[in-house]
């Protein structure tokens, strides 16, 4: 009886677990692209899906599709490329993909892709300055003749979701976005760039604005280590190392002019000697 339950148990966990696969539980499998997710218009791009081992196919989707709009097999085992051969308007869009196994269909991963450079490049500035003493507040600007519906602001260096905000319009047609950055430390490089985009076109941004870099004034940290760690009387008064060389060389000379007058007497001498014993 006992055996029978265990194996009655086993086959509920078995059919359970195969519902799952076939409802597409399956490992999510990773995705990313070459040379990075922000292409720039008129470049090449690859799109890598990873998955698991025994993968069967690959397929890629444009969000909002319900065909694929490829598909391969794998290259390596689990994993395979999508090349895109040049970014437009046409071919940009949010990318996902998942993959094929014997026992059912994997999740779809997360949209990846955008196109940049469709629109002409914003303009972003700092207020009231670039430059903020350590622990100051700073709102950073970012302004689009294109009358843009959202802008976004991304961090050099930082992989994380970047700042995103809808846009406020002015009566002269410029759109921008204000965003609070709130205290400032000196722990890291502030380098921002933004980007403007249309709420229907979410694939495709602007150029990026021109890089801008904030400078948090006052703080110890912000000297490199070979800077604040020199010593103060090293760098006092160089004059002083050129007197002690001058010094120097004098005094190695004069002691050449007495070896030099030593060797000449001894010399001297001995020829005396010769010349006397001839005699």
């Amino acid at each position: 009886m006992i055996f029978a339950l265990i194996a009655l148990l086993c086959l509920g966990m078995s059919v359970g677990l195969r519902t799952q696969v076939q409802a597409g539980t399956l490992l999510k499998p990773n995705i990313w692209a070459e040379p990075g997710s922000a292409i720039t218009s008129g470049s090449p791009v690859t799109i890598w899906c990873q998955g698991t081992l025994k993968a069967l196919e690959f397929h890629v989707d444009k969000k909002g599709r319900t065909v694929p709009c490829d598909r391969q097999k794998p290259l390596n085992r689990d994993k395979t490329k999508f090349l895109i051969t040049r970014m437009t308007g046409h071919t940009a869009a949010r990318y996902c993909c998942y993959y094929q196994r014997p026992s059912g269909w994997s999740e779809h991963t997360d949209p990846l892709l955008v196109v940049t450079g469709v629109y002409s490049r914003p303009y972003l500035s700092a207020l009231p300055s670039p430059v903020v003493t350590s622990g100051g507040n700073m709102t950073l600007l970012c302004n689009s003749q294109e009358g843009c519906d959202r802008f976004i602001l991304t961090r050099k260096g930082e992989h994380r979701t970047p700042w995103i905000l809808d846009s406020q319009r002015h009566p002269g047609g410029n759109s921008q976005a204000l965003f609070p950055m709130g205290s400032m430390t000196p722990s890291y490089r502030w380098m921002f760039r933004c980007y403007g985009y249309y709420r229907n076109t979410t694939q495709m941004w602007s150029h990026p604005s021109d890089a801008l870099e904030l400078l948090v004034a006052g703080a110890a940290d912000t000297i490199s280590p070979s800077q604040n760690t020199s010593d103060p009387k090293s760098a006092y008064h160089p004059q002083y190392y050129t007197v002690g060389n001058l010094i120097r060389m004098g005094m190695a000379g004069v002691i050449l002019v007495i070896l030099g007058v030593l060797l000449f007497q001894a010399h001297h001498s001995s020829r005396g000697t010769c010349d006397a014993a001839r005699r």
